[in-house]
């Protein structure tokens, strides 16, 4: 279903939105303060703000200003609290307020105090002289805004340009005084400021109060500033008429939905912030004076020749009409006005819709709404949602609060909430940062020059340009290796595992690019040994029946429907970082390190005698590989297509054999191939084999020479497994001998010795294998380069005025350092008296 939301069918389905909300009492027009951006010349609604701290005093560029003379770089002053004094009415006294936005003042209607504050008992009921334009303001009591400890316990009110105030001056009704145009400059109200931009005329109202001996001083300040997420502009509370959607009701319907479990929130995290929002909803400004949009469906009526009725004017806000279309709008007008057609005026609202309305209805208008359509009918509601966790406010709850609305149905019963990608240092990607990464330079590649030049091609100020070379230099000092697009997507399901954001860090999707050739590789290197394998249709379930299975064979079963029951079970619960991990677990770990290992001399001997077990590992080994493709194919769709295509016996497979990997049946857990004791075996027997490569590497055997083993292990299970698999511990322990429960007077006494648990410890003979004196060389020296630094450490430390001196941090690392330091030392000294010890043996035997 392709749809554009300013299509002919979404914009149909607005209007009807627009006009069922107005027609459930829902939505309305008025004239309300709320956040006006200067550079947009247009409101946005409380979610569309970003904010940003100031410590103090602060100095920043603004856009859409010429700059501050005054300043090096134009900048303008922010966080300071400005204090003036206002002149009392027929007095010699004044009274002092703050502000930390001084040119407010030119729209100031009252200076507040606290009734019960003894200092100001006498001035009650009088009034300020406002020194510009000589308006008479008053001064008011009121308790809830005015908090007396702080600063002089009077507060400048301005209605027009504060939400604090704005409340205030609707209690104690006060005048509104509107001082900036829709382009922050000051307007008609600003006396001899009118024309300047609002931080000019900060400076230059400031300048004002000091020739007029009112200036008091101004100190730092914390603030929050509030910025407009779409220009960046700062933003200015403005008294505006706009069309409102009153979300109250709709709101608790969505936060209902989440409680009671109709709608899910994947990860549940989520459903905090989900109610902390609906459950503290405002009602929702839908207007916006832009150019791009889909225009209000509402019209201003007038009579030929009727004057003095205005559209900006609220006293004329019941001329407005609401319609379908502008026919539906004269016939609203005539029973309004009561006059026909010919005596009316219609003249539409220029404002558009903000982009989320039309967004919002996006899951019912694409299917046709609100026409009861096939489609309709057919795929709503819809059952999941994937998006991005910064927009679950813009979109996703108002999708969910207008689906329940206007369908009286949720849209879908879950959302899925992917994280945020930003640096490896968690920054948020931006074009000012130059940290941007382009998922296509990941998946070609990309020089170091080419992403340089794309900084010097953008529109950065030459100083960020500087930083952000910097900082791509040291990120990618030879540019972005190609990765593909298996191994990017395949890193960033990892990253989700880890919460909220994926902080991308580039070294991690290379590693996930050599898992990709890792997987390419062994696949490529396993078709050799099943190349005169034929696989049939039913070859797990022959395999299973054959009774030829030897413990590794089951083992690489049992680990495949472990396997494919952990992702479909991650898959299902939307932890896709576990099933990345699950599936590169089994690849990695089962299938390459362990299976592939084991079965090589099985595979290479094709003797007769062999026959049974060779065919049962080449269909393990086939169904581990085919189904292990399988499950990795929706985390990297190319190469598993493409060496699910290589396996052998493709295309012969019968009538149901998919032509591709994407068609195949995805591998479900079949619990009766499980085998748990095969993979306790396995497990015991990885154990004595890593005790062997231990030893191996103890005492630097050459990788050709095969050695004789010694395995002193419990009787009972654990014996019967190392005894069955014998050959296995022989393959991956590269052993030419290995000899279970010997008894101890035929074991060798030149053996190196590893003990892997309380019931199982491993032996090698080494007799003939060691050269001890070079060995003892070779440690010595080791020894050597360890003493004179632990020595310097025991000195530094036993110093005069250490302890009093040196900090507690650095004095635990320096403890932390000689300790290991001592270890060290003491591992290698236990090595050298135990090569000594073999020595002797060696040479008495």
């Amino acid at each position: 279903q392709q749809s554009v939301f300013m299509d002919e069918m979404c914009s149909k389905a607005v209007v009807e939105a627009f006009n069922r909300f107005h027609e459930d009492g829902l939505l309305y027009r008025a004239e309300r303060l709320g956040n006006w951006s200067c550079a947009l010349k247009s409101a946005i609604s409380d979610i569309e703000v970003d904010y940003i701290e100031l410590e103090g005093r602060t100095f920043l560029e603004v856009k859409t200003h010429k700059g501050n003379a005054s300043d090096p770089k134009g900048r303008y002053e922010f966080g300071v609290l400005t204090s003036f004094a206002y002149p009392i009415e027929d007095s010699d006294e004044k009274l002092i307020v703050a502000t930390t936005r001084l040119e407010t003042m030119l729209g100031d209607s009252a200076v507040a105090i606290h009734p019960e504050d003894a200092r100001y008992k006498h001035l009650h009921g009088k009034h300020v002289v406002h020194p510009f334009n000589g308006r008479r303001i008053p001064i008011i009591l009121d308790a809830t805004l005015v908090d007396m400890a702080f600063g002089t316990g009077a507060v400048k009110i301005t209605p027009a340009h504060d939400p604090n105030d704005y409340e205030c001056g609707k209690r104690h009704k006060l005048e509104f005084h509107t001082v900036l145009t829709p382009e922050g400059a000051i307007n008609h109200n600003g006396s001899q400021f009118e024309g300047l931009m609002r931080y000019d005329a900060r400076i230059a109202v400031e300048e004002a109060l000091k020739e007029k001996g009112l200036y008091i001083g101004k100190e730092p300040n914390k603030m929050r500033l509030g910025l407009c997420s779409r220009s960046g502009d700062i933003l200015e509370p403005m008294i505006t008429p706009q069309w409102y959607v009153n979300c109250s009701g709709m709101a608790k319907r969505a936060t209902d939905a989440v409680r009671n479990k109709e709608l899910k929130i994947v990860p549940a995290d989520h459903e905090k912030t989900w109610f902390q929002w609906l459950d503290n909803i405002r009602d929702w400004c839908v207007s916006r004076q832009l150019w791009w949009g889909h225009q209000i469906p509402a019209w201003f009526a007038t009579k030929k020749g009727e004057t003095g009725v205005l559209k900006t004017d609220m006293k004329s806000n019941d001329r407005w009409v609401v319609a379908r279309s502008e026919e539906d709008a004269y016939s609203k007008a005539e029973k309004l006005l009561g006059c026909s057609r010919d005596e009316i005026v219609l003249e539409r609202d220029a404002d558009v819709l903000d982009t989320w309305f039309s967004s919002g209805l996006f899951p019912f208008s694409v299917m046709g709404w609100p026409e009861q359509t096939d489609d309709l009918k057919a795929f709503y509601p819809t059952s999941l949602l994937e998006t991005g966790l910064d927009i679950i406010f813009f979109w996703v709850a108002r999708m969910v609060m207008m689906g329940l609305q206007l369908t009286d149905k949720l849209p879908f019963h879950t959302v899925y909430l992917h994280a945020m990608v930003r640096d490896k240092e968690g920054r948020k990607m931006s074009k000012s940062l130059g940290n941007v990464i382009d998922p296509l330079e990941v998946i070609g590649g990309c020089t170091l020059d080419t992403l340089l030049a794309k900084l010097e091609g953008g529109n950065l100020p030459p100083k960020e340009v500087a930083r952000a070379k910097k900082d791509q230099q040291a990120d990618f000092p030879e540019g972005i290796p190609e990765c593909g697009s298996d191994a990017l997507r395949f890193g960033l399901l990892a990253y989700t595992v880890q919460g909220r954001d994926v902080n991308l860090d580039m070294k991690r999707v290379v590693g996930y690019r050599m898992f990709c050739n890792k997987l390419w590789n062994a696949t490529r290197f396993a078709l050799q040994f099943v190349s005169d394998f034929q696989p049939t249709p039913n070859i797990l379930e022959e395999l299973i029946d054959s009774g030829k299975m030897a413990v590794r064979d089951k083992f690489i079963i049992s680990r495949l429907m472990a396997c494919c029951e952990t992702v479909n079970t991650c898959f299902a619960n939307y932890k896709f970082g576990d099933a990345q991990q699950a599936a590169y677990s089994y690849w990695m770990n089962d299938v390459c390190d362990v299976y592939l290992e084991l079965i090589k001399p099985v595979v290479y001997d094709k003797s007769d005698e062999n026959k049974d077990n060779r065919w049962t590992a080449q269909a393990a080994l086939w169904v581990a590989i085919e189904a292990g493709l399988r499950i990795l194919h929706p985390m990297m769709p190319f190469v598993t297509e493409e060496l699910w295509q290589r396996l052998p016996g493709r295309g012969t497979l019968g009538d149901s054999e998919p032509e591709s990997i994407m068609l195949a049946q995805f591998p479900l857990c079949n619990d009766a191939y499980k085998n748990l004791e095969c993979e306790a075996s396995m497990e015991a027997t990885m154990n004595i084999v890593r005790a062997c490569r231990s030893l191996r590497q103890q005492y630097n055997i050459a990788t050709k020479v095969l050695t004789h083993y010694f395995v002193k292990i419990a009787t009972g299970q654990a014996e019967d497994a190392a005894k069955s698999q014998t050959d296995d511990i022989k393959t991956l322990g590269k052993a030419a001998h290995v000899d279970i429960n010997l008894d101890e007077e035929a074991i060798p006494k030149s053996v190196g010795i590893v003990v892997v648990d309380e019931s199982t410890t491993v032996l090698m003979d080494i007799k003939g294998l060691v050269n001890y004196a070079a060995e003892m060389k070779k440690l010595e020296k080791q020894l050597s380069k360890t003493t004179g630094p632990m020595k310097q450490m025991e000195t530094k430390m036993a110093a005069p005025g250490y302890e009093e001196n040196v900090s507690d941090e650095v004095k635990a690392t320096n403890t932390e350092r000689l300790e290991a330091m001592k270890k060290k030392a003491a591992d290698i000294e236990v090595a050298i008296l135990n090569f000594k010890n073999l020595d002797e043996i060696e040479k008495s035997g």
